[in-house]
Formats: C-alpha cells, sequence, structure tokens
C-alpha cells in the first residue's frame, strides 16, 4: 500500500518535472552562467511537403546553399524596451541593416536567460506569425502567383532548443531556437506549388528527406546541390 502511494505521488511529479524542463534548464543556465554572455539567436522554418518532397530556398546570406523558408524571429519596439531593460543587447556578427534590424539574435547576459525565455514564450512584444518570411521569400520573389495565396493555413508543430554550446564562430556561448510550421494548402496552392517543381526555377529546389539528411548529395552523383545542416528540423 505505502509503495503504491509512493508511486501516486512521485508519478505527477515527474510529469510536471518534464513539461517544465526547460525552463528548470534556463533555470541552472542563469546560475551557472550569471556572470557570461550569451548568444541567443531565435527562428522559425516552414515544412512544405508535395508528393514525398520538401520544398528548399536559395539563402540570401548564403545563395549557395538551400534551406527551408524561414527567418530570424524580429521584435517590437516594445518588445525591444523589455529586451533592453533585462540589459540585452543586439548581436554583432550579422551586420546590422535594414534586413536584420530588429532581429531576435541577441546577446543576453547569462543570469537573464530564464527572463529572456519567459519573454520569449509569452509571445508579447515578438513576431508570432511565419506569415512574414513566407510572403517575402515565396510571393514578392516571384516563385509563387500571389493572387493564390492571399492567406495561408498552418500548423504549428514543435519548439526545438538546442542545449547551449560554446560556438567558435561567435567566439561565445550560445542556444539557438527553431519553431517549426507545416503549411497547410488549399487544393488551388498545392498546384500551384506542384508547378515550382517544373517551372526551373533557380531560387527554389525540391528535395527528398534522404538528400536533407544528406546535405543535397545523391549516391553515385555529382554533389551539385549544397543543403543547409538545419534543413533536417523540418523533416
Amino acid at each position: 500500500m505505502t509503495t503504491g502511494l509512493s508511486i501516486g505521488l512521485f508519478v505527477p511529479v515527474v510529469d510536471e518535472v518534464a513539461q517544465n524542463w526547460g525552463n528548470i534548464r534556463h533555470l541552472w543556465y542563469s546560475l551557472r552562467y550569471r556572470g557570461r554572455s550569451i548568444r541567443v539567436s531565435t527562428s522559425y522554418l516552414f515544412k512544405i511537403k508535395i508528393d514525398g518532397k520538401y520544398l528548399l530556398i536559395r539563402g540570401s546570406r548564403y545563395p549557395n546553399q538551400f534551406q527551408p523558408v524561414g527567418g530570424v524571429h524580429k521584435r517590437s519596439p516594445q518588445g525591444s524596451a523589455v529586451l533592453a531593460d533585462m540589459g540585452v543587447t543586439d548581436d554583432n556578427l550579422i551586420p546590422l541593416d535594414a534586413v536584420s534590424y530588429g532581429d531576435l539574435r541577441l546577446r543576453v547576459p547569462g543570469k537573464k536567460i530564464g527572463h529572456f525565455f519567459r519573454w520569449f514564450d509569452s509571445r508579447s512584444g515578438r513576431e508570432d506569425s511565419p506569415w512574414r518570411e513566407f510572403q517575402e521569400e515565396l510571393l514578392e520573389g516571384g516563385i509563387l502567383p500571389q493572387g493564390k495565396f492571399p492567406h495561408i493555413m498552418h500548423n504549428y508543430l514543435r519548439r526545438e532548443v538546442d542545449r547551449i554550446r560554446y560556438s567558435e564562430w561567435a567566439d561565445s556561448l550560445e542556444i539557438l531556437v527553431r519553431d517549426i510550421y507545416e503549411l497547410v494548402p488549399n487544393q488551388e496552392q498545392e498546384d500551384a506549388l506542384r508547378q515550382t517543381m517544373v517551372s526551373g526555377h533557380t531560387d527554389v529546389i525540391w528535395v527528398t528527406s534522404e538528400q536533407i539528411k544528406r546535405r543535397g548529395a545523391i549516391p553515385g552523383q555529382a554533389h551539385t546541390v549544397e543543403v543547409s545542416a538545419h534543413s533536417k528540423a523540418v523533416l
């Protein structure tokens, strides 16, 4: 009876810890790295899959590489004010220009990591829709007809938060965050997407899951397409 009672009490505790593991981990980071500066970059990616293949688009900053539609979250002026109060500053790895202005590529004081993620999870003061990058990358670029995409339906799949690690490129500790969405096209939109498979547009490719896993390589063929490492997130 005592054993049964112990198990009955233990299971809810385990469930609570599992559900809040991300918050517990960020609290630990806040304590362990309280005197360090941590680079945090948050983004969203679109899983666009038709007939067993995934749509990838040519990167704007890395034009020889293909990747999922998506980009870094933006913050509003209100969000910028909240972050400034935390002591958060802009990251200096990417030049601050009209394209990168307002990006959630940041340097967060270690002691504020928990605060930052509570703010991020609140979705207040930051971008909370994947529409902007979809519109900029596929519609403004003429890859898809704007008339058939006045709006889109999408499912939110999951969030991936990498464990903190040292980045040689950033020369600092770094945490990468990705929200993954799945496009749910209507029949007309699906037909328009399928048309891009034969359009010959040089800024978009359709690849299998195996090509994504192999970074674009196809066994027995010359490696002519480079697929980004983070493309695996949409599989």
